[in-house]
């Protein structure tokens, strides 16, 4: 009972939430959707349609769903001071004129495919110019959704994809796929999601039908194959070609592999099977074994977030600064992992890590002013998604990040992640157009104007001045 009331009231005030934060149109209110849902509540949902007890097969069930309630609590409070605290004019929201966004999305992609090049030549080493690179590297999403903004501007809405979101798309999604990496596989379609969906565009059936289709083979068959294929690739670029070609080449078979391994490799389970890629739509598994480990050994402090901000000084600037995964070294204390396992990183949402840190002092202090600090650098720089492409980019990185990324990873978030947009804002103004131009020749397309009816119609949640005057 008391389980199901902490579920109800976790659900309304996300809801709440939501709306304060002004939905999708902001940074925050994309957080707190990719949170609640990714987290708590599809896995509640999925729960409900295998027919399972939702409280079932969790140590802590009353704490868990409580610890969830008094983060929504703190998400709403984070919003309302946040709101009062953001700059009214973003300042990235005209940093590139319409006009400019398909030269800076041809030179995005040339960038982002020339350090992808790089990276495979020269060793990514911790404090090297290469690694920073790779932390601020978001060119080739940028080029997608520069790129979709563009098409969708300048054909009223008729078209979506071009030549460079086509090849940044691919390259992505190449690149998820050498790497066994889930994040990779999907990201494309999420850009694509995103970026359309934030202008109002009307899917038809065809569209929804084939977007479900492809949905489908993605989590069906690619998530096994990215869960079943990390586990026998190495670092050798030639070794782990030949796992992608030999297991792409047998996508049943690789399916099967993994289900026959899937209870050795699931050490948090909230189903009673293994549900594939919906294991990941939940993190009420992990954070419940997080919370016993608070309640046998007591809150381990703040020193988690004090190091996530001591983390963003660069390592050239401090050479010995030491490496620490809070994800794994929780893991290690549970007994989840082996205590010479170093590497192996596990997910918790910023609930489990909150209560953590600090029990419910860490809920509702070290929380809330993690997330008003988030809210107020995301939805200063990058304002409406609406009227801006790197709110955008922020929502694609929050959908995979904020529901595994603990309540430290936003401190990552708000200082190198944001760094990296602020980057990439400045450079598609005043550096990609001049790249782009060299990639696809010189001239500017006509931009046409989003009115009712006709072909530009399913576009309307943009007026004409949008993105830039």
């Amino acid at each position: 009972m008391i389980f199901a009331l902490s579920a109800f009231v976790f659900i309304v005030l996300s809801g709440v939430a939501f709306n304060l934060a002004g939905g999708l149109s902001r940074s925050s209110g994309g957080y707190i959707f990719f949170y609640a849902t990714e987290a708590v509540i599809a896995g509640l949902v999925i729960k409900a349609v295998l027919g399972e007890p939702a409280d079932s097969n969790l140590a802590y069930p009353v704490l868990t769903m409580q610890v969830y309630a008094g983060t929504m609590i703190s998400l709403i409070v984070a919003v309302l001071v946040a709101r009062k605290l953001t700059l009214k004019r973003p300042l990235l929201v005209n940093v590139v004129a319409v006009e400019n966004m398909g030269d800076a999305a041809y030179g995005c992609l040339l960038t982002g495919l020339a350090i992808f090049a790089l990276a495979l030549v020269i060793p990514v080493q911790s404090g090297s110019v290469m690694s920073a690179l790779q932390q601020i590297n978001r060119f080739l999403p940028m080029a997608m959704i520069l790129g979709i903004v563009y098409e969708m501007r300048r054909t009223g809405g008729r078209r979506s994809i071009n030549p460079a979101v086509t090849i940044a798309g691919f390259s992505i999604f190449g690149q998820g796929l050498v790497g066994f990496s889930k994040e990779g596989i999907f990201t494309p379609l999420a850009c694509w999601f995103i970026a359309t969906a934030s202008m109002g565009y009307r899917f038809s059936k065809a569209q929804l039908v084939g977007l479900l289709a492809v949905t489908f083979f993605m989590v069906h068959y690619l998530v096994p194959y990215s869960q079943y294929g990390r586990t026998l690739a190495g670092e050798d670029v030639g070794d782990r070609v030949h796992v992608v070609l030999t297991l792409l080449g047998d996508l049943d078979g690789t399916r099967a592999k993994y289900k026959e391994t899937a209870e050795d490799r699931d050490v948090v389970g909230y189903f009673n099977k293994s549900q594939g890629f919906f294991d990941r739509l939940q993190m009420m598994g992990p954070d419940d074994a997080l919370h016993g480990l608070t309640e046998r050994v007591g809150p381990i402090g703040p020193a988690g977030i004090v190091f996530g901000f001591q983390n963003v000084v660069p390592r050239f600037l401090w050479p010995d600064k030491p490496t620490i995964k809070a994800g794994n070294l929780y893991a290690r204390q549970m007994g989840m992992i082996s205590q010479d396992d170093t590497t192996t990183g596990i997910s918790f949402s910023p609930a489990g890590e909150a209560y953590h840190i600090g029990g419910w002092f860490g809920v509702f202090f070290w929380a809330p002013v993690i997330w008003i600090l988030l809210f107020i650098v995301f939805d200063s720089l990058c304002g409406d998604t609406r009227q801006s492409p790197w709110g955008l980019l922020a929502l694609a990185i929050f959908a995979h990040a904020a529901p595994e990324g603990g309540i430290t990873g936003p401190i990552n978030f708000m200082t190198s992640i944001a760094f990296g947009i602020v980057f990439a804002a400045f450079a598609a103004a005043y550096v990609m157009p001049l790249l782009g131009i060299l990639v696809k020749g010189p001239g500017r397309s006509k931009i046409t104007p989003i009115r009712g009816g006709g072909a530009s119609r399913p576009v309307r949640s943009l007026p004409s001045s949008g993105f830039g005057r």
